[in-house]
C-alpha cells in the first residue's frame, strides 16, 4: 500500500518476536531470581518479626509464671506462719493485750481475786447457802474477769472494723499521690482513730527499732487477730516480694474490706429476730424465778435452803447455759 512488500512487513514482525523472545529468555532467569530473592527476604523478616513476637510473648508469659510461683511461695509461707502464730490461741495476757489494757497479771489476779470474794460474800449474805457461795466465788474469780477482758476485746475489734476501711483509703490516696509507704502509715499513726492509731503508732516503732516494714506489718495480725488485718499484712507482703502496683492492690482490699462491712451489717439485722428470740427464751426461767420470789417466797427458797433443790438448782444452771450456748452458735455466723 505504501510500495513496501507484505511478505517484507511480516518478514520483520517476525524478526522482532524472535529478538524479543530472545531477549527475555536471556534475561528470564535473572529476573526471576531477583523476585524469588525479594519473596525470600520478605519471608525472613516476617518469620523474624513473628519470632520476635513468640519470644517477647514467651518471655512475657515465663516473667508471669514466675511472678505467680513467687506469690504462691508467698502466700504458702504467710499461711504457715499465720497457722503456727495464730493470735487466737493465746492466752489471757495476750488477750488483755489485744483488748488494750497493759497486761499485767498480777493486775489482773488481784481483781480476779476480788471480784471471787465479793460475789462469794453477797451470794452466802443473800442465800446463806455454803454451795451456792462457793459456786460464786468459782465464777467471780474465773469467769467473770475473762469475760470481762473478752467483751473489752470484742468492743475494740469492733472499732478497729469500724475505722480499718478509712485508713486503707488513706493509704491508697496517699501512695497514689506519689508518697512512700511510711509516710501514708505515719499519716494514720498520727490522724486516724482509736484504735487504729495506736496500732499503726506501734508499726512505725517496730519499723524504728530495725525491724523491715513487710515483718512489721505483718505483727499488726497479732495484736488484732483479725481477719482484715491478716489481709492488710499478705498485700503488703506479696507487693514487697513479687512486685506490683501497690495502689491498685491496696484499692481492691479497700473494696474488700466496705464489701465484708456491708455483709456483716446483712448479717446481723437478718438474725436480729432469731436473737431476740433467743434473748426471750434464756430469760423466761430467770423471770419466771423473780417473780415466784415476788409472790411466795417460801416456795421458791427451797431451791436454795434444802440440799435437792441445790442440786435442781445446779442442775438447771447447767442445762440453761447448755441451751444459751447453743442457740448463741446457731445465730453467730463467721464468714
Amino acid at each position: 500500500m505504501f510500495g513496501i512488500d507484505t511478505n517484507i512487513l511480516l518478514l520483520t514482525a517476525l524478526m522482532a518476536m524472535a529478538a524479543g523472545a530472545a531477549i527475555w529468555a536471556i534475561f528470564f532467569n535473572k529476573i526471576s531470581n531477583e523476585r524469588n530473592q525479594e519473596r525470600r527476604v520478605k519471608s525472613i523478616r516476617r518469620n523474624e518479626g513473628d519470632r520476635s513476637a513468640r519470644m517477647a510473648a514467651e518471655a512475657r508469659v515465663a516473667d508471669a509464671q514466675k511472678r505467680r510461683q513467687s506469690t504462691q511461695a508467698s502466700l504458702k509461707e504467710l499461711e504457715e506462719q499465720t497457722k503456727a502464730k495464730n493470735p487466737n490461741k493465746k492466752g489471757i495476757k495476750d488477750q488483755m493485750r489485744q483488748a488494750g489494757m497493759d497486761g499485767n497479771m498480777k493486775k489482773f489476779t488481784m481483781f480476779s481475786i476480788i471480784t471471787a470474794l465479793v460475789t462469794s460474800v453477797l451470794a452466802f449474805v443473800a442465800s446463806g447457802n455454803v454451795f451456792v457461795a462457793g459456786a460464786m466465788l468459782f465464777i467471780g474469780g474465773f469467769g467473770l474477769p475473762r469475760w470481762f477482758v473478752g467483751r473489752q476485746r470484742k468492743k475494740r475489734m469492733d472499732a478497729f472494723l469500724e475505722e480499718f476501711p478509712n485508713a486503707v483509703d488513706v493509704i491508697t490516696r496517699g501512695i497514689k499521690a506519689g508518697l512512700p509507704l511510711n509516710d501514708t502509715i505515719g499519716i494514720i499513726a498520727t490522724e486516724a482513730k482509736e484504735p487504729v492509731r495506736s496500732e499503726f503508732r506501734k508499726i512505725l516503732e517496730t519499723q524504728k527499732m530495725g525491724v523491715p516494714m513487710t515483718e512489721a506489718i505483718q505483727k499488726l495480725y497479732k495484736n488484732v487477730p483479725l481477719t482484715e488485718a491478716n489481709f492488710f499484712g499478705i498485700v503488703i507482703a506479696i507487693q514487697q516480694s513479687a512486685g506490683g502496683n501497690l495502689s491498685e492492690a491496696l484499692g481492691n482490699l479497700s473494696k474488700v474490706l466496705r464489701d465484708r462491712k456491708m455483709m456483716k451489717a446483712k448479717i446481723q439485722s437478718m438474725s436480729a429476730e432469731a436473737k431476740a428470740s433467743a434473748g426471750i427464751i434464756g430469760s423466761l426461767p430467770p423471770a419466771v424465778m423473780i417473780l415466784i420470789y415476788l409472790s411466795t417466797p417460801d416456795y421458791i427458797m427451797l431451791l436454795f435452803t434444802e440440799t435437792t433443790g441445790n442440786l435442781i438448782l445446779i442442775g438447771a444452771v447447767f442445762w440453761m447455759s447448755v441451751g444459751v450456748m447453743v442457740m448463741k452458735q446457731m445465730i453467730n455466723f463467721d464468714f
